[in-house]
């Protein structure tokens, strides 16, 4: 009989170690074409984020809007484990109705074995926004120097923008604003064009007549608003729309 040596005595016993790990690697799924037949996270990543490229290009053409955009997705769970799809993913937005600001895309395959995973992210959208070149105080008239075009991520601004000066320039402010804050517009109201006092000239209109008197006006007023006025040549007071500065119209 022919004696083992220790070296071959060790490496029989590591063999009859590792003997039932290999016996079981068929029967638990481990084995190496089916360790490959997942969905990868990265593969995910990479359905949602191709979806959300197109969509937010679709959506900046549909709107007429000019600007960059970037597009992040979040880290997946990397133990999560989907089996490999045998068709094309399907992807959606999820939330919210437009793809801006924080998303979530629902990815899923419609193969033989479904499943469905919520993939989030996040898309920021880059437009020239109007903000305060210097700080002002509520009720203080917008000037062309007071404001200027400055780049920023309009996904955050959750109480609006503007995009051109002339929405701002000759606009009263309704609050007091920091310099380089962004201006929302509810910010703004239209500045008023007479003041209380003013002595301005009444047009009064039909289709064949028109007559023009002076007047008082007996209040502030914006273009478009109706106020008091007092026709100094009968002295009676009526009601008028501010047309611009020292003008108003009265229906006949």
């Amino acid at each position: 009989m022919k004696l083992l040596t220790s070296s071959s005595r060790q490496l029989l016993a590591k063999s009859l170690r590792a003997l039932p790990v290999l016996l079981a690697l068929p029967l638990i799924g481990y084995s190496g074409s089916a360790a490959a037949a997942i969905t990868t996270t990265d593969e995910l990543i990479g359905a949602a984020e191709s979806f959300l490229e197109q969509a937010v290009v679709e959506y900046l053409q549909r709107s007429e809007i000019q600007g960059r955009h970037e597009i992040s997705i979040n880290r997946l769970d990397p133990r999560l484990r989907l089996p490999k799809c045998d068709q094309a993913l399907s992807v959606r937005l999820e939330t919210p109705a437009q793809p801006i600001g924080r998303v979530t895309t629902r990815v899923r395959c419609d193969g033989s074995s479904p499943w469905t995973v919520f993939v989030p992210g996040e898309v920021r959208l880059f437009r020239d926004v109007l903000i305060m070149t210097r700080p002002m105080k509520r009720l203080s008239v917008i000037g062309a120097s007071d404001v200027s075009l400055v780049e920023q991520d309009i996904s955050q601004l959750n109480q609006g923008f503007l995009t051109d000066p002339s929405q701002a320039i000759g606009k009263k402010l309704t609050r007091q604003l920091a310099s380089k804050q962004v201006i929302a517009p509810n910010y703004l109201q239209i500045a008023e064009v007479i003041r209380k006092g003013d002595q301005v000239v009444i047009s009064a209109r039909s289709a064949s007549v028109n007559v023009r008197m002076p007047g008082e006006a007996l209040s502030n007023g914006s273009p478009g608003e109706q106020i008091q006025v007092r026709n100094l040549r009968s002295q009676r007071v009526i009601r008028a729309r501010v047309v611009g500065p020292g003008q108003v119209d009265v229906a006949m």
